[in-house]
């Protein structure tokens, strides 16, 4: 019993989440021009470190192809440096210059502050609350990554 009321809370706070995510994405998000997508990946590339270009597409929900255009302009502009993999050639790793970091960190900070409005109305002790839990849950999920590595 235990188990299966973990699943079913653990998919309606999936469910909460990804509709959080879509207000999140209501909100319009573009510095100097960039788009949405465009600096959805300077934030994963300035967060997670240099990535192959078809990791990035999966984790963009994109084909290569289709994200080659915003490589482009990311890279013309300074933002990121493309990189082919030495060792095998058909991998192309994407990193973020410090130009790139600066925008990335615009994009974070404005995140932030749209989900610091869309939660202004908690209370202070549904925050606390929260904040507890979602601490208690990131610990258990980083081991869980660390594990599953």
């Amino acid at each position: 019993m235990a188990r299966k009321e973990f699943i079913n809370l653990l998919e309606a706070n999936i469910f909460i989440l990804d509709r959080l995510s879509d207000k999140l994405k209501r909100y319009p998000v573009v510095f100097a021009g960039y788009p949405r997508q465009q600096l959805s990946i300077l934030v994963r590339l300035h967060m997670g470190g240099p990535a192959k270009l078809k990791d990035i597409a999966r984790r963009e929900m994109a084909t290569a192809p289709n994200l080659c255009a915003a490589f482009r302009k990311l890279e013309r502009d300074g933002l990121v440096l493309r990189k082919i993999d030495e060792n095998d050639r058909r991998n192309t790793w994407y990193s973020v210059t410090k130009a790139g970091e600066k925008v990335a960190n615009q994009a974070i900070e404005s995140m932030r502050n749209t989900i610091e409005m869309l939660f202004s109305k908690l209370s202070r002790s549904d925050e606390d609350s929260l904040t507890k839990s979602l601490k208690t849950i990131n610990g258990i999920l980083t081991k869980m990554e660390l594990s599953n590595a």
